[in-house]
């Protein structure tokens, strides 16, 4: 027997040690107080992202609704990326049993199929972010990622996404970029499909994890890049090594949170303490969502005021990675059955979708610019 053989069956042998602990007391006139008969299961849940990251906390918003949903039954020992393992091999630490759970993102483990970049950051075929959650629960699309990880890749893990984010800025340069051209041959940094797409735009590209990214630029080894929002930029000191950033971009546009779960794990759980680990998902996106508009538009006012100079990509670079992507979906449907069959899942729910969002949505620009007037200068 393997050492994760010994910790599962351990694991198995304690949730089921503790259900039998608790029925005995419940039936005994001389019951243990409660607190030993409930003494909690620590769950060993580690991110992908350094400790000092808003990802991080969100990640701990995650653990204490888990915590305060199961009334202590369950506690979330919350690691950060390197603790364990590395920051892309979370998936296979997961799957393997070496953590309980993980908190990271699909295109973090694209390396094994890349299909994972159609969990966030595939093709935009003009959905939002809460578009492509809403096809994950409501149109068929958690089937599709229970597909490729458990039956496809043969991962013994189950997962649900989170938060939808923010559309991804296009990121940081050491100078402006306002054409096609003037990205040619740049050292880039991104995951996921988009290093297909921005590779047949011309760049060179290399994926990296957050926490590596400014070391990467210092020495040269990257001469642009982009993580994801403005707080986790500027708190890893994206501003110290470029100064012009570009918000608006269709390379990773519609992106959520991962969470990851062991499946033996999850399925010798409890019945409620398994709804617990799932539903806090749901619960903990409406404070991530909070969180991340009320940091990163704060954070992004930080750097304007500290020197940084903020753009809006230039509408010839949108409409290139638009053709971009046509190349990439092109290529993966030569290529690959299953992407193929998400794909087309895709497209049939954000031509419903997006129809309906689009007509109904006013112009919420010009209320903006009612209101606020001149304060979109671009």
């Amino acid at each position: 027997m393997t050492s994760t053989d010994s910790k599962t069956v351990s694991r198995r042998r304690f949730l089921k040690g503790t259900a039998v602990i608790g029925g005995a007391a419940a039936g005994s006139t001389l019951a243990a107080p409660a607190v030993l008969a409930q003494a909690p299961l620590v769950v060993r849940m580690q991110t992908s992202w350094p400790s000092s990251d808003i990802w991080q906390e969100m990640a701990q918003d995650y653990a204490d609704r888990v915590e305060a949903m199961s009334g202590g039954r369950l506690s979330i020992d919350l690691l950060p990326a390197g603790a364990v393992v590395g920051a892309f091999q979370v998936m296979d630490g997961v799957s393997d049993g070496v953590i309980d759970m993980a908190h990271s993102v699909s295109a973090y483990w694209y390396g094994k199929h890349k299909g994972a970049s159609m969990f966030g950051t595939g093709p935009v075929l003009g959905g939002n972010p809460t578009t492509l959650l809403s096809w994950f629960y409501a149109g068929g699309g958690d089937e599709l990622y229970r597909e490729l990880t458990q039956d496809i890749l043969g991962l013994d893990v189950v997962g649900f996404l989170g938060m939808p984010m923010p559309a991804q800025p296009f990121g940081w340069f050491k100078n402006e970029v306002n054409t096609v051209s003037d990205i040619q041959g740049f050292k880039y940094r991104t995951v996921g499909l988009a290093a297909d797409l921005l590779q047949g735009m011309g760049m060179s590209v290399a994926q990296l994890p957050g926490g590596e990214i400014v070391p990467a630029m210092e020495r040269g080894v990257i001469d642009a890049f982009e993580f994801n929002n403005p707080t986790s930029d500027r708190r890893f000191g994206a501003q110290d090594v470029a100064k012009n950033y570009y918000l608006a971009s269709y390379h990773q546009a519609a992106e959520q949170f991962e969470f990851i779960i062991n499946r033996p794990f999850f399925e010798d759980l409890d019945e409620d303490l398994r709804a617990i680990l799932q539903y806090a998902v749901e619960a903990s996106a409406t404070a991530n969502t909070a969180k991340a508009l009320d940091n990163y538009s704060r954070d992004l006012a930080e750097l304007q005021t500290g020197g940084v100079t903020v753009h809006r990509t230039s509408s010839e670079i949108l409409q290139a990675q638009l053709d971009g992507w046509d190349r990439v979906i092109e290529e993966q449907l030569e290529t690959d059955e299953f992407i193929a069959r998400v794909l087309q899942s895709q497209r049939d729910w954000v031509e419903r979708v997006t129809y309906y969002e689009l007509m109904n949505a006013p112009d919420y620009r010009l209320a903006y610019d009612h209101y606020f007037p001149g304060k979109l200068a671009i």
